[in-house]
């Protein structure tokens, strides 16, 4: 009797299964090009969904819909909907997704939206009618993003959705390697910032948001404890406008207001979106040992208030950026080159000075290496706070962290408890914190001072206490008894290769015979 054929399965995600299909539908594409054509998709699904539920609504005409025209773009615009044009709505795309000028249609279903929505101008991609991309392929990832939220699904889609970019965007990150980490900072690391600054309410600022990843991740941590997203406020800024209509698609997708993510190509240097805000988080990882800031037009800037920073590198113009938008009781945490925690190039060692003993400096993460896409210069966490503190905790973090690859690394769920919770208890200051050797330490800032103002978290946590139950006399028995079974093992294995020389000698004197 035959056997039955085993019917197969899949435990894995919906997006890992959607980006694997989408992935091989890419063919000769460039990752840094495919990428705003499938996000592009994601995000055209996802303001047709919004759109199709609150027109059936109107369609509806019950109770406060009553008498409405679910073709009146004003309906939408009081609901904070998107409008979609009929030629944009994704019924009208799969109905023409098998035609040669899909590509066509689909940049003409941008532009219309664009035109109905100002808030959309200049921010959707138009890229599915050129030539690298084939009628045949973008009619089926229409087809498959089209299928992303059906049946019981579609009453979340909108959550589903957004999961499905967010995981896209990393990907994509990760597909392009060096270029991807220009537009993404690793979820890990945006997890561990959240979860440690805890911005539950107010106002919150990245002054270079790339693709927004900390603000979702602050709206997701803000609803996952039970507080209102409509508490927290958000303001970015971005000079690279690529990145800039990525950011605003995150958003979009997520129902945060985008309103204050401003894309400015001469950057927060020079041309400060926010220059009068205060805030009270800050969330931002700059990228790391920037040269060409305009320093040199910056030099009596008000915002170096604990000293000019070097024209050759931003990373103290970063520090002080960020200290000059915080409210009084302020709090911000970003990513910083490693090298900044120990350097006085031009100034930099004096800056750092001022900065801890105006008491600024509030907790310092050195994180593992291989977690960035983009570089390979081993980077660290900073924590700072207009609230004065007498202490600074350091945490070594570099053994933490596990491979997804070969080139990188991710922090676990565990892992950014951990660093969290460490954290959170020394804040308290209620006798729950405890220095671990190796891991974590608390120092004075006097302590700090007699290090010469260094912050590299290895000179306070020293190395982690070995076990002490070590038995010397059993340990010896053991490896003793271990090589003497070996040279047992030799011995019979020398007598067995001798024999059987022995035999073949013998076979080949008879045969000469």
């Amino acid at each position: 009797m035959a056997k039955a054929k085993k019917q197969s399965t899949t435990d894995e995600p919906l997006e890992k299964q959607l980006w694997k299909t989408a992935d091989k539908l890419r063919k000769n594409i460039d990752a840094a090009e495919y990428k705003h054509i499938v996000l592009g998709l994601i995000f055209l699904k996802y303001i047709s969904d919004a759109f199709e539920e609150l027109f059936a609504k109107l369609q509806g005409g019950q109770g406060e819909y009553a008498g409405a025209d679910p073709e009146d773009k004003d309906e939408y615009t009081a609901e904070n909907v998107f409008f979609v044009p009929q030629v944009a709505r994704w019924e009208y795309l799969m109905a023409h997704a098998k035609d040669t000028t899909i590509g066509k249609i689909v940049d003409e279903a941008m532009d219309s939206i664009e035109k109905e929505n100002s808030s959309l101008k200049n921010v959707l991609p138009k890229v599915y009618a050129h030539n690298n991309l084939d009628p045949t392929s973008l009619g089926e990832l229409i087809d498959l993003i089209g299928n992303i939220a059906l049946g019981d699904v579609k009453s979340r889609s909108a959550d589903v959705l957004g999961h499905v970019f967010e995981y896209f965007l990393g990907e994509f990150a990760l597909a392009e390697g060096k270029k991807g980490g220009q537009f993404y900072t690793p979820r890990s690391v945006v997890e561990l910032l959240v979860e440690m600054l805890q911005p539950y309410k107010g106002r919150v600022l990245d002054p270079c948001c790339g693709s927004c990843g900390m603000f979702v991740q602050s709206e997701k941590f803000v609803t996952e404890h039970q507080g209102s997203i409509n508490d927290i406020s958000i303001y970015g800024q971005e000079s690279n406008q690529t990145t800039w209509r990525l950011a605003k698609m995150n958003l979009a997708i997520r129902g945060i207001d985008s309103s204050q993510v401003i894309w400015n190509s001469e950057g927060s240097f020079l041309n400060d979106a926010h220059k009068d805000l205060k805030v009270d988080y800050i969330l931002a990882n700059p990228p790391f040992n920037v040269s060409d800031w305009s320093g040199d037009l910056l030099r009596t800037d008000g915002r170096w208030k604990y000293g000019t920073p070097p024209t050759g590198n931003a990373n103290y113009a970063w520090i002080q950026h960020f200290i000059y938008h915080l409210a009084p009781t302020g709090h911000a945490g970003f990513v910083l080159a490693k090298g900044s925690l120990t350097s006085k190039t031009s100034g930099e060692g004096e800056i750092r000075k001022n900065l801890i003993e105006a008491g600024l400096v509030n907790c310092i993460v050195n994180l593992p290496s291989k977690l960035f896409l983009n570089t390979q210069i081993p980077a660290s966490l900073w924590f700072v706070s207009r609230i004065p503190s007498k202490e600074i905790l350091f945490i070594d973090a570099r053994n933490l962290g596990h491979l997804i690859n070969r080139k990188n690394l991710v922090l676990s769920s565990e892992d950014i408890t951990k660093v969290a919770d460490t954290y959170h208890n020394w804040l308290k200051d209620d006798g729950t914190y405890q220095d671990i050797k190796g891991f974590c330490s608390s120092a004075s800032i006097e302590r700090v001072k007699e290090l010469d103002y260094v912050l590299t978290p290895g000179r306070y946590v020293g190395l982690a206490e070995e076990e002490d139950d070590f038995d010397f006399n059993e340990r010896f028995t053991s490896l003793k008894a271990e090589f003497e079974s070996q040279l047992k093992e030799e011995s019979v294995l020398n007598e067995r290769i001798t024999a059987n020389l022995s035999k073949i000698q013998l076979k080949d004197d008879t045969t000469d015979e």
